[in-house]
This record gives C-alpha cells, sequence and structure tokens, in this order.
C-alpha cells in the first residue's frame, strides 16, 4: 500500500516533465518557424528592391507583367506603419506564414475591381492602427498605385462580402487575422478598405 502510494508522486512528476518536453519542442517549432517566415520574407524583399532599382524594371505600362515573377506578384508599402513587404500569389498557410499574398481570384493593382491581399499571421504589425486617410502603396512592374483607407471591419473568415473582386471603382481589400495576438489562431479576420487615388482612376464602371 504505502509503495502504491509512493509511485504517484513520481507519475505525476512524470506526467509533469513530458508536458513540458512536449511544451519546449512546440515551443522551438513555433520559433523556428517564425525565424524562418521572417528570413523568407526579408529575402524577397531583397529581391524585390534590388530588381526595382533596376534600369530596365519599369517600363511606361505592360499588362503582361500582372503575373508572378520571381515568386512575386507585387509589394506593399504602408507609410504610417514603417511597413513593406513583397507579395507573393496565394494565400495558403505555407505563403502567409513567411508574408503576405495576393488573392489569386481578384484583381491586380491598377484594374478596376478589387486587389486582395492578405497580411501574413504575425501580431507585431498592428493594421488596426491605421484610420480613414491613411495611405497603402502598392507597387508594381508597371507602376505604383496609392490607395487611401476609407473603412474597417470585423469579419468571419468565410465572409467572401470585401473581397468581391468586380466591385465598381478600384478598390483594396487587406486581410489579416484577428484578434493579431491569436495569428494563425485567430477565429476572425480584419479587413481594411481602401480606395486609389492616384493615379486618377477614370470614372467608369467595371469593365
Amino acid at each position: 500500500m504505502h509503495a502504491r502510494r509512493a509511485l504517484v508522486p513520481h507519475a505525476f512528476t512524470a506526467i509533469w516533465i513530458a508536458c513540458l518536453a512536449i511544451g519546449l519542442i512546440l515551443l522551438a517549432g513555433f520559433g523556428y518557424g517564425m525565424w524562418k517566415g521572417v528570413s523568407d520574407q526579408s529575402h524577397l524583399n531583397q529581391v524585390w528592391q534590388q530588381e526595382m532599382q533596376s534600369p530596365t524594371a519599369r517600363p511606361t505600362l505592360d499588362p503582361s507583367l500582372k503575373r508572378p515573377l520571381g515568386g512575386v506578384d507585387f509589394a506593399i508599402r504602408v507609410p504610417k506603419l514603417h511597413y513593406f513587404a513583397a507579395i507573393r500569389e496565394g494565400v495558403g498557410s505555407g505563403i502567409l506564414f513567411a508574408g503576405p499574398g495576393h488573392y489569386p481570384t481578384t484583381r491586380w493593382p491598377g484594374d478596376p475591381g478589387t486587389v486582395g491581399v492578405a497580411a501574413h499571421n504575425v501580431y507585431w504589425i498592428n493594421f488596426p492602427e491605421l484610420k480613414s486617410g491613411d495611405e497603402i502603396d502598392l507597387e508594381t512592374r508597371y507602376g505604383t498605385y496609392r490607395y487611401r483607407v476609407v473603412s474597417a471591419e470585423i469579419v468571419e473568415p468565410d465572409n467572401r462580402t470585401a473581397l468581391v473582386a468586380d466591385a465598381e471603382g478600384y478598390n483594396l481589400a487587406l486581410t489579416t487575422c484577428w484578434p493579431l495576438w491569436a495569428g494563425a489562431f485567430a477565429t476572425q479576420r480584419y479587413v481594411i478598405h481602401a480606395t486609389q487615388f492616384w493615379p486618377s482612376p477614370p470614372h467608369t464602371g467595371v469593365r
């Protein structure tokens, strides 16, 4: 009887140690994933910036460049947040763990309709700080397009009304996880709506 009682604390100790070990392994894996994501995004940013410094990188207008090249679609710059990132095609977890992605079913900058960009699953970029009138820039191989924030909303993950590709006007929808601290485990999405103001878009409906 005494022997059985003596084994109980040892069992709890073993369980505690096992849980601690599993937690440390998960934390290490998460830390490595975050480090690799930041490293990959930094590399893409450098590739994009080097390409933009090339004298042949910015034609007057070449619609054929509205496609991924070298793994990058275009780039986003948010002056108020001092944020810059190259954007890849797609919004899968493999892409968003490293950086922002372009919703494939939405438009490209400069086209009528809505450009959809998913921010990556991080909590240190405080997109909710953006208010009406703040600027968001999309830099492409065929020019820079500037947007002005007009509104923001919190929606469920399956809500697609914020990403209507053929919506009237020249729009940008920037989505990120909500709440921010939850990262990839967030249960909702924070959506920022912006409209293009430069170059001044033509006052026509969606074609």
